[in-house]
């Protein structure tokens, strides 16, 4: 039951990637949309959308943290197959429990001080340098979900590879 409910963290986080992507898309879509507007109207007809180069790194940035977990769940993140393909099944595992220790450890690091991050831009009330100011923490808070959720997926990993005596992901290219 708990895992059903991670699993549904983590499939919810990827769909919020893919609603990042596709807001990046519509927005650099309707900015193209514009220039070409310009340049066939002349200055008369020239507009921008106010920041909205800021607007898309923020969707960037909350599309590929959000992505991880999911990604990690799925079997989607690059491994090094060459070399663990000629390994006995023991060790396989034994690297598998490290990698997934480590990268529990790394991602949890990393959680910690972006969490902390965010609760400075909140005190100091940090706020983007382009034309619409946006408040930090508020990007930085899709950061923060996807380092937890990810330091959450790599512990889930960890725990259903020690139970099941074998490593428990599979590579999706070989799926």
């Amino acid at each position: 039951m708990i895992r059903r409910a991670f699993d549904t963290l983590y499939l919810a986080g990827g769909i919020c990637a893919a609603g990042a992507i596709l807001a990046i898309c519509l927005l650099v879509s309707a900015q193209v949309g514009l220039n070409i507007l310009a340049r066939l109207g002349g200055p008369g007809l020239s507009y921008t959308i106010p920041s909205y180069a800021d607007f898309a790194g923020f969707f960037l940035a909350a599309a590929s943290f959000l992505a991880f977990p999911y990604a990690l769940r799925m079997g989607a993140h690059i491994r090094v197959n060459l070399v663990i393909s000629r390994l006995p099944q023991s060790w396989t595992w034994a690297l598998e429990l490290f990698t997934l220790a480590l990268g529990a450890a790394i991602s949890a690091y990393a959680a910690y001080y972006a969490v902390a991050l965010t609760h400075e831009s909140w005190d100091y009330g940090d706020m983007s340098t382009g034309i619409v100011a946006v408040p930090l923490w508020i990007p930085q808070l899709a950061m923060d979900a996807g380092l937890i959720l990810l330091t959450l997926a790599f512990l889930q990993t960890f725990v259903e590879s020690v139970l099941a005596g074998r490593p428990v992901i599979v590579d999706a290219g070989e799926a």
